[in-house]
């Protein structure tokens, strides 16, 4: 693969059949109105989806995708809170499919994961979801089988709240942010076994060690690069898939198709941002722009003014922006640095503004893995090595599950951890904006549980760079036995990220309330991110019943393992 296809930002896109102009909506009726040249919302209780192939050209080259409705992403689904949803899908592809409604509440049978409480529809066949909507807000849909939603089964999905919400907006856009790739998905993951760091084109160079030699001096230079050796790891490796292959979308358009959002001068915009990407973490501002955050993952959050936001893989936000502008560019910059999605906000079509350069390529150093005041690493178990000085005040020192040692699907272990909570992530600390942290995100509501956790659950998030193998504790999915809840009752879940990268770990069927450092009820959210070195924990109330999947919802990890069974009984 040549190196000049490494930053795909000024792609030859051409729209993929059946992509829509925009989705935005008026306010008021919110529920019956689309902003102009926008065909692909369907806003009732009755739904007809189908899942088949469509030829497309986002790059300059034909391929076909697998779509929902013949477009990606497949159509913006408008439902009403406490309406009755029937949803025909019907499978024209040659392999067996299904739909996940990422973040709903409701019965196992109809969340859509096969293997556990469904099928899956088979080629021809038909599946009817039918639940009530018990929620408003933000969320999406995908295909969980296989690897088809990097072929684009995917889409956004938007619940009209009951009650009026606690902020005032004109109008309402969809972004939502994905990646797309010209490879076959399956070759794509044989192509990470065999070579993890197959698309890190990014990494370190005779230029760097000559620059960090005058930085910091040969001894230490040496030292840093022959512990990254041992460990067979880099410290520029952000990101598995970046855009040596990956096109980055904004509602399915490349960023020379400028998907454009357009306002009247004096409105407030409500920009609902998704990312569906099945890999990609996406750093997102609109220079010259302050965004209010007012919802995350579907949940009324207490207002805060950010510049910029980082946004992992399944997760939503809500923003309200006020532009006086003419124009402004949503920008969307890849975490590795390796690409962005962008569009515009303008007054009218055709009208764009200036497209920021991307941020310099951040690096992985020790304390962000958990590997502070480290000799030359503790991997795969091995303590070792380990110089025990000056580790205080960096977290506490971390144990681990036995499963973990001596194991060849480890090749690291965190051995000081912290919650992270008020860190901005790789690449955003100290860049003079200011930028989004989970430390800012407190729910508008008080534990809506308030017991307290009868026991605690301890989850490691493993995993093996050079194997590409991934887990939880050590155990791959094939290998593991379910995780058992009692209907009904309160439980804490501790994660502790023991890899150098980054995981949005998603539970199904059940909400995810994150506490803070103290224990303390901070913001219900689907899915949770994982930074390197981190120990979060969060409470889940077992009132669904069933057999429910909880994964990393990198769509890889998921697939080469990191993946469990949840099984609410009573």
């Amino acid at each position: 693969m040549p190196p000049e296809t490494s930053r795909r930002t000024f792609v030859k896109g051409i729209a993929a059949a059946g992509i829509f102009g925009g989705l935005g909506l008026w306010r008021a009726p919110v529920w019956a109105i689309t902003s102009p040249g926008e065909e692909n919302v369907l806003a009732r209780t009755d739904f007809d989806l189908f899942i088949g192939e469509t030829p497309v050209n986002i790059t300059g080259n034909p391929r076909t995708a697998m779509t929902i409705n013949g477009g990606i992403p497949g159509p913006l689904l408008r439902w009403r809170e406490g309406d009755t949803v029937t949803l025909r899908v019907r499978n024209k592809l040659n392999a067996d499919t299904s739909i996940h409604w990422h973040g709903i509440l409701l019965p196992a049978n109809m969340d859509g994961v096969p293997g556990l409480s469904f099928h899956g529809i088979e080629p021809g066949g038909m599946y009817v979801y039918q639940f009530k909507v018990r929620q408003n807000g933000t969320y999406w849909y995908h295909s969980h089988s296989g690897l088809q939603e990097q072929s684009g089964v995917y889409g956004p999905l938007v619940i009209d709240a009951k009650e009026p919400e606690p902020f005032q907006y004109d109008r309402d856009y969809v972004v939502m942010l994905t990646d797309w790739t010209d490879e076959d998905a399956v070759d794509l993951m044989k192509t990470l076994k065999k070579q993890s760091d197959y698309y890190n084109y990014n990494k370190r160079t005779v230029g760097d060690f000559i620059h960090d030699v005058s930085e910091k001096g040969w001894g230490s230079t040496i030292a840093d690069r022959k512990m990254w050796a041992e460990m067979k790891m880099n410290p520029t490796d952000l990101a598995d898939v970046s855009g040596a292959t990956y096109t980055y979308l904004m509602n399915g358009q490349s960023p020379d198709m400028n998907w454009t959002g357009v306002f009247r001068p004096g409105e407030k915009l409500r920009l609902r941002f998704i990312n569906g990407s099945a890999m990609t973490y996406f750093d997102v501002r609109i220079p010259g722009l302050k965004m209010t955050v007012v919802a995350a993952d579907g949940m009324h959050i207490k207002p805060v003014s950010v510049d910029e936001f980082r946004i992992a893989v399944a997760e939503t936000f809500d923003v309200i922006v006020e532009p006086t502008q003419d124009a402004y560019t949503l920008f969307a910059q890849s975490m590795d640095r390796t690409g962005y999605a962008c569009g515009t906000l303008a007054i009218k079509t055709g009208v764009s503004a200036p497209i920021p350069p991307l941020d310099p390529r951040p690096l992985v150093n020790m304390d962000d893995m958990g590997m502070g005041g480290m000799d030359h690493g503790a991997m795969g178990g091995d303590m070792a090595g380990m110089d025990h000085s000056g580790m205080a005040g960096m977290g506490e020192m971390q144990s681990h599950p036995a499963s973990e040692s001596n194991n060849p699907l480890v090749d690291m272990q965190a051995m000081t951890t912290s919650p992270k909570l008020d860190d901005p992530g790789l690449g955003l600390r100290n860049n003079g904006r200011r930028v989004l942290t989970y430390s800012d995100l407190r729910s508008t509501f008080t534990d809506p549980d308030g017991r307290d956790p009868s026991r605690t659950i301890e989850l490691h998030l493993t995993g093996h760079m050079e194997k590409f193998a991934w887990s939880f504790n050590g155990v791959k999915f094939s290998d593991a036995e379910p995780l058992r809840l009692k209907y009904g009752e309160r439980i804490r879940i501790v994660l502790v990220n023991d890899t150098m990268m980054t995981h949005p770990i998603h539970l199904h069927g059940m909400w995810s309330d994150l506490e803070d450092e103290n224990g303390q009820f901070m913001v219900r959210k689907h899915t949770i991110d994982m930074p390197p070195g981190s120990r979060r924990s969060y409470r889940v109330t077992a009132d669904a019943l069933g057999r429910w999947a909880y994964h990393c919802h990198l769509l890889y990890h998921m697939e080469m393992g990191m993946f469990r069974e949840v099984r609410v009984e009573e």
